[in-house]
């Protein structure tokens, strides 16, 4: 009866059937996580951090390529001396979305970061592509970074008689074998993170102190060899050369965002969280402004598009000591941003495994260490082979780009969730709220349009990639699909 029925009216069946697939499928793509209403429960990772432990965590992610590298670059080829307004108008973009970012982490937390804020506020599919372009952004960021690492140690080497063959120094488009430095550093990593977070902590507050005191001794030295003729003309390339530096110096902001990682690892995240990233990105911003201006102030800023323009500076100067402790301050520096942006992809794939859009490989924790050692020896193993064979100068601001994707997002996630859930406990606010997310927003959204149309290429590339791993694998088998 039933058949014979449905046969007289195949086509309204039809077309209710084709409806209830479509309803299905948005529901699906939109489905959002809940918020843990237990934030310090335990999740099976070590709370063993404190607001002190995230603060340094913070300046051992932000102080290092920024500061030891593209601040004479970015003088060089875009700003001039106003490459000091750069990193203002950078750090200003990144201070409304430190906002949000403290806003969230101590309301949701969790070792997702922006991937699981844009879980709780606009769904499933959003995070994912926030969740596989920060796993973009990590990976080139802490192969880039290396890479950098590597060209340093081999100039402290060469000083002590000791210089490596060439072709252990590039990859094989250089015309080099493996940048052997570059991997080995990274593998070293990996060993240091499985050790545990309590561990890799007190590593980064050491190097974070060799590397604060080689700015310090910067600074000092510096501000008696100022020559104020070479701050004329101030901006020589108009206000266009300076947003063209803030879009540059931008990667030297990265990082902070990788504090919201360990929210699962410390102590009283509510508290902590809002301290931490705050606090370590208000001290890192003051410091480039300084170390810009002093840059600029020692050398024509024409010639510091060099490797390592702060020990060139000095040494142009006449201050060849500084200049051989600000190469040490700037392979300690390289050192804890790989670390800690090595930690923090290593957490988000933590984060997505155990909500099962990834393989559960990710998500496995070691009983002894209670750290994810497959995830780290999967990322250490992918990230070293980059960082020594591949050419990746060419697509570093991809990192930029999936960077500055998740700021928005983070942003709007802040007006979404007081929308939707304008009941949540916020231990910490975002002030002047929606005017501060907008303004982050509108900033980010500026120095993503002021990127190279092969930035945005690459960039739809790997999210297109992301798309069919999502439609593929991971909507089947995520945890609220079940």
């Amino acid at each position: 009866m039933t058949s014979h029925h449905i046969s007289n009216h195949p086509a309204p069946y039809h077309k209710a059937r084709i409806q209830l697939n479509k309803n299905t499928l948005i529901t699906g793509l939109l489905r959002k996580k809940p918020i843990d209403s237990e934030p310090q429960r335990d999740t099976g990772l070590n709370r063993t951090l404190s607001a002190w432990d995230l603060t340094l965590l913070g300046i051992g992610a932000i102080i290092g390529a920024g500061v030891f590298v593209l601040s004479g670059i970015a003088a060089a080829t875009q700003a001039g001396p106003a490459v000091a307004l750069s990193f203002v108008v950078a750090g200003t973009a990144c201070a409304f979305t430190a906002l949000a970012y403290a806003e969230l982490a101590a309301a949701i937390g969790g070792a997702g970061s922006a991937y699981g804020y844009a879980y709780a506020g606009f769904g499933e599919l959003i995070a994912w592509i926030i969740g596989w372009d920060l796993i973009l952004e990590y990976s080139l960021a802490v192969a880039v970074v290396a890479i950098g690492w590597s060209g340093y140690v081999n100039n402290a080497l060469t000083s002590m008689g000791l210089e490596l063959p060439a072709t252990l120094l590039r990859g094989p488009a250089e015309g080099g074998i493996v940048d052997l430095p570059a991997a080995g550093i990274i593998l070293v990593l990996a060993g240091m993170l499985m050790l545990g977070v309590r561990e890799s902590a007190r590593f980064n507050a050491v190097i974070v102190f060799i590397k604060l005191l080689a700015i310090a001794v910067f600074i000092g030295v510096a501000a008696f060899h100022v020559d104020t003729a070479n701050w004329h003309p101030f901006m020589p390339f108009g206000w266009s050369g300076v947003m063209g530096g803030a879009a540059l110096v931008f990667f030297a902001y990265i990082g902070f965002d990788a504090v919201s990682t360990a929210a699962e690892e410390t102590r009283n995240p509510q508290r902590d969280m809002p301290i931490g990233i705050l606090t370590s990105l208000s001290f890192c911003t003051i410091i480039y402004i300084i170390v810009g201006l002093l840059l600029t102030g020692i050398a024509p800023y024409a010639s510091l598009n060099v490797a390592s323009p702060v020990a060139f500076a000095l040494s142009q100067a006449g201050a060849r000591w500084a200049a051989a402790v600000v190469s040490a301050g700037a392979i300690a520096g390289l050192t804890t941003v790989m670390l800690v942006m090595f930690y923090g992809q290593t957490r988000i794939l933590f984060a997505m495994s155990r909500d099962r859009l990834l393989p559960p490989i990710f998500s496995h924790l070691n009983a002894k260490t209670r750290t994810p050692i497959r995830a780290i020896a999967v990322c250490g193993l992918t990230i070293a082979l980059i960082a020594g064979f591949a050419p990746i100068s060419a697509v570093a601001e991809l990192v930029n780009i999936g960077t500055l994707a998740a700021f928005v997002l983070v942003s709007a996630g802040v007006i979404a969730l007081r929308h939707q859930q304008p009941d949540l406990k916020r231990p910490f606010r975002e002030p002047f709220s929606p005017v501060i997310p907008v303004l982050g927003i509108l900033f980010c959204l500026y120095l993503i349009f002021s990127l190279q149309y092969i930035t945005w290429l690459g960039f739809a590339i790997w999210t297109a990639l992301g798309l069919i791993v999502y439609f593929a694998f991971s909507r089947r088998h995520s945890a609220l699909a079940s």
